[in-house]
């Protein structure tokens, strides 16, 4: 399973057999993750779920779960709120609980961003004894740069180790943002970013591409990747764009950049129900079989008819 050997210290004995099923089952023991994210109906709000290219029952929040529920993907991550009121109908989903979110209401020109923990991983671990639920890991999101880091990092910090000693995975979406920060997707900052993850305990980092004179650089990534040590590292999907490139993208983002995996989002759920599951079964094809470019185009050209 490659970087996922090394188990981190503070997982306890009692907890260890649970945390690497659950880092077998995200990754179908291949050590690499496909994460279907889909906290962005907080984030983002609507204006990602409704419009020109935008499937119609993309509006609806279940659209996620019946995706999540019949494509091969590593785990699905959303809100707990969420997961209750659909968990029930598909409890057979790999689940991680975003602890924090918030709106792109305020601008950051206007506020540095603050995104509190909406509950802890106590909470979760009482939620998922409760319901039953395949609950594998919990999901944050840290701001560096904004004036309110000192808050994200001490909540980072607690939720990754209290994650582990439930046996759950700690993913951190890590995303320098604030008045202080000249360039979000600088090389120096992206691995920085990285870094400060693995000293915050995650399992995973979901970073954005370094961008180098206008351009997202591949040697950049592989130089942030580094950054993260024994931690594995994963891209953003980013906005919807063409299928094969978006495959080509992560490909290499893998094989030369040094990446364990992907987060994808809009490219997923912005597709109809049937294209939707293709794309995620041939994203799944090049992430965890190591398929070609080819290869997975031809599972998605098939699959989507």
């Amino acid at each position: 399973m490659g970087k996922l050997m090394n188990i981190p210290a503070d997982v306890p004995r009692s907890a260890r057999r649970t945390y690497e099923k659950n880092l077998k089952k995200i990754t179908y023991g291949s050590g690499k993750l496909f994460m279907f994210a889909g906290d962005q109906r907080v984030e983002h709000l609507h204006k990602d779920f409704f419009g020109k290219g935008i499937a119609k029952e993309d509006a609806d929040p279940e659209h996620f779960f019946k995706i999540a529920s019949q494509a091969k993907i590593g785990c699905f991550a959303s809100q707990l709120g969420f997961i209750s009121r659909y968990g029930n109908k598909y409890p057979k989903i790999p689940y991680v609980v975003k602890l924090n979110s918030k709106t792109n209401i305020i601008p950051t020109t206007q506020s540095d961003p603050l995104s509190g923990s909406w509950f802890d991983v106590k909470q979760v671990a009482q939620f998922k004894k409760q319901s039953g639920l395949d609950i594998v890991g919990v999901g944050y999101t840290v701001y560096l740069g904004s004036e309110y880091e000192h808050i994200f990092l001490e909540e980072a910090a607690q939720a990754a180790h209290e994650a582990h000693k439930h046996g759950m995975v700690a993913i951190f979406w890590i995303y320098p943002r604030g008045r202080a920060v000249g360039d979000e997707k600088s090389e120096e900052v992206i691995a920085g970013a990285t870094s400060v993850a693995s000293a915050l305990g995650a399992d995973f980092a979901k970073i954005n591409m370094p961008v180098v004179k206008k351009k997202k650089s591949i040697s950049a990534l592989n130089r942030a990747v580094a950054a993260g040590g024994t931690m594995n590292t994963i891209c953003a999907g980013g906005s919807s764009v063409p299928v094969k490139a978006f495959l080509q993208e992560v490909h290499d983002q893998m094989h030369e950049g040094g990446t364990m995996g992907t987060a994808v989002g809009r490219n997923v759920h912005q597709k109809p129900l049937k294209e939707a599951i293709a794309f995620c079964n041939a994203v799944h094809a090049l992430v965890v079989e190591e398929k070609t470019v080819p290869q997975a185009m031809r599972i998605y050209n098939s699959e989507k008819k």
